[in-house]
């Protein structure tokens, strides 16, 4: 096998064939110019979700969440319309489509939603010292009962204050069975892990934003599994309808992070935020 030049330059290492391949490689898939068309990424009925509703807007019933697929400058910048369904006729057969997007992940995959409401608490580090303080009291704990007895859970040396676990379970505990709900979601509590919570303050007037809709990477995942839907249980194990049951929309936001919209309680026509946790 004939060895490859040496040469000084390095670029005399390789043949002037070889340079004219690699230089479209170098260069990347170029960006499209001029303006592209957004991608829908949700459509949401008050009917479906009654507390969905824009701040002096009642007329409004619906929400549809569009977003760029390219980065700006982190994740797909969104766009919220929210609107009255009984004013939407003229729908369009196929929605445009631009003509490239940033990653595969930015492209959702259509499927529709089974909404149900549910209870869930703030992040752990939103609460207050005396908050997190009774976290750690067992006794309140055993209020909960047979719940408690499928938590994989380590018991730990009583120590002076008849605790029986250690602080790491109880968090734990918290964190995977009464906080914060994986997936989709409306409303709720902000998720935090990337950075510890924020003010998320409206840039117009200042007012402390309400969290909106959280667009995610994936629906559950098997560390808590209390969270997975029944009818997933199954598909969780083995799926032949769906490669990836826990991400039915196949998005895939910062390596697996989710998208959060927040907007101002004052005024629907402030601009909203997006924080990716």
């Amino acid at each position: 096998m004939a060895k490859r030049p040496g040469g000084d330059p390095p670029g005399t290492r390789y043949t002037p064939e070889e340079l004219a391949i690699e230089e479209p490689i170098k260069a990347g898939r170029p960006w499209p110019e001029g303006p592209i068309a957004m991608l829908p990424v949700a459509q949401l009925y008050v009917r479906d979700v009654p507390l969905l509703r824009p701040p002096k807007q009642a007329e409004a019933d619906l929400l549809q969440v569009l977003w760029c697929p390219f980065d700006h400058p982190a994740q797909p910048e969104t766009a919220l319309f929210w609107r009255s369904a009984a004013t939407v006729t003229d729908i369009l057969d196929t929605p445009p489509e631009p003509p490239a997007i940033q990653f595969p992940g930015y492209l959702p995959e259509p499927c529709l939603l089974a909404p149900e409401q549910i209870t869930e608490y703030p992040n752990i580090m939103e609460l207050g010292k005396e908050l997190q303080r009774q976290l750690e009291d067992w006794r309140r704990w055993q209020a909960a009962g047979a719940a408690l007895d499928s938590f994989d859970n380590t018991p730990y040396p009583l120590d002076s204050s008849d605790t029986p676990y250690s602080k790491d379970f109880y968090n734990e505990l918290y964190t995977g069975r009464m906080s914060l709900a994986p997936g989709w979601k409306v409303g709720g509590w902000t998720r935090w892990g990337l950075t510890d919570p924020l003010p998320r303050l409206c840039p117009s007037c200042g007012t402390e934003m309400d969290p909106l809709l959280t667009i995610a990477s994936g629906e559950w995942n098997s560390n808590y599994p209390d969270w997975i839907p029944d009818e997933d249980r199954a598909r969780s194990l083995s799926s032949t309808t769906h490669p990836e049951p826990h991400n039915p929309t196949m998005l895939d936001l910062a390596r697996g992070y989710d998208l959060q919209l927040h907007v101002c309680p004052v005024s629907p026509d402030h601009p909203h935020i997006e924080l990716i946790q």
